[in-house]
């Protein structure tokens, strides 16, 4: 927020408890609430919108039957039959990252995918779920792709840590990469927003130039709203990429 001359563009990512004394209790912060809020709104939608089963489906059944549709494709289409045994993991995991992208753009709310410790807990679990995967599709064999095929056994102490070394860097990338997002989007409309309120302290030229980070903050609520659904994509396409190395051998 703006506070006389000067914008604290990063007070909005700050935890406090909530709920008053049970929050304090329970040291249960805005984070934890959102997730909770994202997780009904998202089993609302789906129930509400396939509650009717129209032959013709409504507005909502509409929106619901593409988002599934879109995941299953998604999951299929990157992981062959296989995939279907991943699809309800991929579908949780792009619907709940998309609600908490969508849900920090609402006054008073809270974007809980802005906290590398969330962001970092989800690609952990994609990393974990891989690993498990890899082991039941491919046994021992799964550890045959940290010495590339055909290179000199004499490089194996060269190639191999350096492959291990990606493949462990794999949460950090897809974790820093929400997290850094959706972080950057939020810091600039606060502070294009801090910047209307100075502009508007000014008087009349000011109200004139306070136009301009209005009309700029309005162009990054529509590209954060594109931002929201692309990351929420990236993570659940990337998720199914590593889960099509671990079960296609």
């Amino acid at each position: 927020m703006a506070a006389g001359s000067t914008i604290d563009a990063l007070g909005q990512f700050e935890l406090h408890p909530v709920l008053g004394s049970l929050g304090e209790a329970l040291r249960f912060s805005q984070s934890p609430l959102f997730m909770l809020i994202a997780v009904v709104l998202v089993l609302a939608f789906l129930f509400i919108g396939m509650r009717p089963a129209s032959v013709v489906p409504g507005r909502l059944q509409a929106a619901a039957e593409i988002g599934y549709d879109f995941i299953h494709d998604l999951a299929i289409g990157t992981m062959g039959e296989e995939g279907a045994a991943f699809f309800p993991f991929v579908f949780a995991l792009f619907f709940f990252i998309l609600a908490g992208n969508y849900l920090g753009l609402l006054p008073f709310s809270f974007t809980y995918t802005s906290h590398i410790a969330v962001t970092l807990a989800l690609a952990v679990t994609v990393f974990l779920i891989s690993i498990l995967a890899s082991l039941r599709f491919q046994g021992l064999g799964f550890f045959k792709h940290f010495m590339p095929a055909g290179a000199p056994v004499w490089l194996s102490p060269l190639l191999v840590p350096i492959e291990i070394l990606s493949f462990l860097s794999r949460p950090v990338s897809l974790s820093i990469r929400l997290f850094a997002n959706m972080v950057a989007g939020h810091v600039l409309l606060e502070v294009f927003a801090g910047f209307t309120i100075m502009l508007a302290g000014l008087g009349f030229f000011g109200h004139i130039l306070a136009v301009a980070p209005i009309a700029i903050n309005i162009a990054l609520t529509a590209l954060e709203l594109l931002v929201g659904v692309l990351q929420a994509y990236v993570f659940a396409i990337l998720t199914c990429i590593y889960l099509r190395e671990a079960v296609a051998h």
